[in-house]
């Protein structure tokens, strides 16, 4: 079983910054892809970014593209969502999600999900 836990979610104003955490128990770690997706009240859940098993291909939504960067340590399994100069909008709850092979960009794609942290960004 896979278990996914995101964490470092926050309350922050707006130009700051926050680093979420997303901690995978998985034995083959490696072998998996991961994406980060954001929820707000009301909208559907789509995706920030995601970041493919080996670390070298990531893709990162226009919204976010300059101001957020996706990583991962395969020693420690876990992956990364850095967040800079964040606005209003930003806020939302975030999700974690794994999927083995390539990372794709529909909550469809990914089997295996956090519960969830939520990222506030005061103006």
């Amino acid at each position: 079983q896979v278990q996914v836990v995101e964490s470092g979610g926050g309350l922050v104003q707006a130009g700051g910054s926050l680093r979420l955490s997303c901690a995978v128990s998985a034995r083959t770690f490696s072998t998996y892809s991961m994406g980060w997706f954001r929820q707000a009240p009301g909208k559907e859940r789509t995706i920030v970014a995601a970041i493919d098993w080996s670390g070298t291909s990531t893709y990162s939504a226009d919204s976010v593209k300059g101001r957020f960067t996706i990583s991962r340590d395969n020693a420690k399994n876990t992956v990364y969502l850095q967040m800079n100069t964040l606005k209003p909008e930003d806020t939302a709850v975030y999700y974690c999600a794994a999927r083995v092979g390539n990372w794709g960009s529909s909550t469809r794609d990914y089997p295996y999900w956090g519960q969830g942290t939520q990222v506030t960004v005061s103006s």
